[in-house]
């Protein structure tokens, strides 16, 4: 199985990606070969922020081993809901920042790619042929990502500072394949209307996910739900605070979930309404799978 990189800087960094392309080689992606990690550092740029201490590498590959061995002895998947909102709290992004796709190569490249094998190696097939890691797992669009869709999920889904919504959605593997790759997430009565469903058992299952997803997209391409049920105008204050808060902060907590940024919660009365409007798309949306005459069982998917 792959391994930590044998040299890791003090600071991470950015890994263009033409350079990343490089590494992905077959011996990596079915977790075979290791890095060469000296050399993917000498082709590396450094990050704007490159001085402050957001940018250490240590406190962030400190979670990710914190993280692979509290689930070693379960499914990897269960360490999403773990991780996401610990990666969001440490690595403290701006959305701009965030976007750079060289800094999320050089994560899973240069920071752990023995996560990426570990976390996403397909399992053993019937024919024989090896278990594999997907490339877009190592350098690829921010919803297939490792790391990347892990910190877009806690961004998208935390409700002001509260990560709990975060846990909720990393719980269920459709909400990151599917509902992440919405436009409409990125409006937060929408996002928490759909947690808000999950909280609730009105959608259980990874069907029942994907059939919300599908009607709420399509509703959306008539009923503007930011006009329905309008968010609260966003002030940036409280986010650069928390970035800038970030030289002084301790290691995220282990046990308790981390604060986020000191934003105003989504609306209640916003989150509710589209609660109840999407709960009646669900009612009439079709459930691959799904039978009128079991609607009342539970799809084990």
């Amino acid at each position: 199985m792959t391994d930590k990189p044998n040299h890791l800087p003090e600071r991470l960094a950015l890994l263009a990606d033409l350079n990343a392309a490089q590494y992905l080689t077959e011996g990596l992606l079915t977790g075979k070969e290791d890095v060469p990690a000296i050399a993917l550092n000498k082709v590396t740029d450094p990050l704007l922020y490159a001085g402050e201490s957001r940018a250490e590498l240590e406190p962030v590959r400190d979670l990710v081993d914190d993280a692979m061995h509290g689930f070693r002895d379960g499914k990897p998947t269960a360490a999403d809901a773990w991780l996401a909102p610990r990666l969001h709290a440490t690595l403290r992004l701006s959305r701009r920042e965030a976007a750079d796709r060289g800094f999320w190569n050089y994560m899973s490249l240069g920071m752990a790619p023995d996560y990426v094998v570990w976390r996403h190696l397909s399992e053993p097939k019937k024919d024989g042929e090896l278990p594999k890691v997907t490339a877009t797992r190592f350098r690829g669009p921010s919803y297939t990502q490792a790391f990347a869709r892990l910190w877009w999920a806690a961004e998208l889904f935390r409700n002001g500072s509260d990560y709990a919504p975060v846990a909720t959605v990393c719980a269920h593997q459709d909400m990151l394949n599917t509902a992440l790759r919405l436009d409409v997430i990125d409006h937060r009565p929408t996002a928490q209307a759909m947690v808000r469903l999950i909280e609730r058992g009105t959608v259980r299952t990874g069907r029942e996910i994907n059939a919300l997803a599908a009607a709420i997209n399509a509703s959306a391409a008539t009923l503007m739900y930011d006009v329905v049920a309008p968010d609260t105008e966003r002030d940036g204050r409280p986010m650069r605070a928390w970035i800038e808060a970030a030289e002084s902060a301790p290691a995220v907590p282990r046990r308790a979930l981390p604060e986020g940024p000191g934003e105003e919660r989504a609306p209640e009365t916003s989150v509710s309404a589209l609660a109840d409007h999407f709960a009646e798309l669900f009612a009439e949306a079709p459930v691959r799978g799904k039978s009128t005459a079991d609607e009342g069982s539970v799809d084990q998917t």
